[in-house]
Formats: C-alpha cells, structure tokens, sequence
C-alpha cells in the first residue's frame, strides 16, 4: 500500500491556494450566489437520516493504515445529535442550486479540472499531468456539467454525485439550502452507521461472501478498470445496499468535503465532545475515498481513512454531502 503523499486521492489544483486566473470572480462561500440562507431549502429534496447522540469511538490504531494521515490514535468522542443526508449531493440537486442563484463553480471560473486518464477517449489530446500521479490529466473544459470535458454532460447521470466541486462551492450550496458540510467527527460516526472497530460500514471485508458494497476501483491500477462493481466512473448516489443508519455510499464512489480544517495530530488535540477540528490550516478534510481507491496504491476507502485538499481544488472525483442545519 503506498502510504506517503496525497495526489493519489484528487489533486491539488497548480496555483497558489485561493489564487484565480485575473479574469474570474473571487471565490468563496456563497460565490455567485444570494447567500439565501435557509429560504430555498424546500425547493430541494434532502432525505434526511436522524443520528442520535452519544460517544463512538473514532479513528484507528491499525498499522496497515496510514499514520501519516493522522488517522489515529482511537478516541472516544461525543456527538450531540444531529441528521445527515441519506446520500451526496446529486447533479440534479447542484443544477438546482446554480439555476436559482446563477453560481459558477470553481472549475467553471478557472475553466479547468482534473480527470482520471481512464475515462478520457484514447484519442484525447495531451494535457498537463500531475507527476506524482499521471493518470490525472488536467482538462480545459471540465466541470461538473463536463465531468469528461466538454464532449461529455451530465444528461444521464442526474442521480449520480455531483464532482468537480470545490470545497468553496459546497459552502455556497449550504449557505443557499440551508444546510451545513458534516464535521469530520460526524461524518464518520455516521459512516460507522453504529458499528465500532470496524473499517468499512459493514465489517472488514471488502467483498463479504463476494459482494460489492461500494464503488471503488477493480482490476490493476490504473490502467485495466474491469468494472466489476457494475461502475467505471461514478456510480449513483444511492446505489450499493445502505449502512446500519441507512446512509449510502459513505465509502467509494467520490470524496466528500467536511467542514474542518485539516491537521496531522487533531485527535491528540482536540476537545472530546462535538469536536470542529482546529481553528486554521490550509486544507480542509475530505473524507470516504472514491471509485478510484484501490489497495495496491490508496487504501483510504475506509470509514478510518483521511485525506485533504486545498479549498479551490477540483477533481472528477470530489463531492459532498449535507448536514442538516439549525430548525
């Protein structure tokens, strides 16, 4: 398992952090938006999972994984209740964000994003790469209206994830819908969905007794994808069989942006009860892996796992989902 560096997981968008071409607005929360907080709420449809409140124990001890990472040591932690979003934000949730306030992604502003090599024709012409990763390819064009590029839409994917999204447009969803990113303590006490010790939602088998339970990458990496699991790319956000709380896909499929800022000792430091990660930093935490983890080289597709990424960055395989917000 490669255990060092993070380009493997979505790269790091080539400028300096917060940096926009001199032709784009500057970015942020609610860019592009009215900042309408709380009043367009019903004009999406967010089915909601109740988590109840109480004490789990978050992180892992395990040495296969990676320290590195700050992915331990194991802590309890206590969670006051709160609800999260059955799945991810899909496409046709994000279209109807950006048609009521007319945002313009991230991607869109800097007219480009990175896409896995494997999803572009063999025809597609050279783009610049990511040398510690070279199967990301930087795409003039790609958005999440393009996941591909321009030859490609979204038409028939309204169900699957929204990607290409930054950290920064997740923010203007929620301020706009009212809703808020999942800490990184709850996102993953709802990943566990109640189980403890475990490093998937349902145990610690990849494929119990044979069966894909999350989209994530098959074959040798990166070059020979059999889609086994039934998906190449994303697959949709309810697909796979839910966890113990009725969430899908809290692993595989696409990373998903949590509030907090991201720290390599945040456990040892932080408060034990409704902890918010630390109070700076220059990459916020992502969280669940994507459908191109694989064990020989990003073993991050666990509930355990952590990655991070600056709040401009953009990736065919970067999404979200939403915590309720305040009654």
């Amino acid at each position: 398992m490669q255990s060092d560096g993070q380009p493997c997981c979505a790269p790091v968008r080539p400028t300096e952090p917060g940096a926009l071409p001199a032709d784009a607005e500057p970015s942020g929360a609610g860019a592009g938006s009215e900042h309408q907080v709380g009043t367009q709420r019903e004009r999406i449809e967010f089915d909601f999972v109740d988590i109840p409140g109480g004490e789990f124990t978050m992180g892992t001890n395990d040495p296969r994984g990676y320290p590195t990472d700050g992915e331990g040591p194991e802590h309890t932690v206590a969670l006051s209740p709160f609800a999260i979003a059955r799945t991810t934000v899909t496409n046709d949730q994000f279209e109807a964000f950006t048609t009521a306030t007319g945002h313009q992604s991230t991607a869109e502003r800097f007219g480009n994003s990175f896409v896995f090599g494997g999803l572009l024709p063999d025809d597609f012409p050279p783009t610049r790469g990511v040398d510690a990763a070279p199967w990301w390819r930087e795409v003039d064009g790609a958005d999440w209206r393009h996941p591909e590029g321009p030859h490609s839409d979204v038409a028939d994917r309204g169900g699957h994830p929204v990607v290409h999204v930054s950290w920064e447009d997740a923010v203007a969803f929620c301020d706009w819908s009212g809703t808020t990113l999942p800490t990184e303590a709850q996102w993953e006490c709802a990943a566990r969905g109640g189980r403890s010790g475990s490093h998937f939602p349902w145990g610690d088998d990849l494929e119990p007794n044979g069966e894909h339970r999350m989209n994530v990458f098959q074959g040798d990496f990166p070059g020979g994808n059999t889609g086994a699991d039934g998906w190449i790319g994303t697959s949709p956000a309810d697909q796979f069989p839910p966890n113990g709380f009725g969430l899908h896909q809290m692993t595989g499929n696409v990373w998903e942006w949590c509030l907090d800022w991201f720290a390599l000792l945040t456990y040892n430091r932080r408060a034990a009860v409704d902890p918010a990660g630390p109070p700076e930093g220059s990459a916020r935490v992502m969280r669940g892996g994507s459908y191109l983890c694989h064990e020989s080289y990003c073993w991050r597709y666990r509930v355990d796992a952590r990655s991070a990424n600056q709040t401009d960055s953009t990736a065919g395989n970067i999404g979200f989902r939403v915590v309720a917000g305040p009654s």
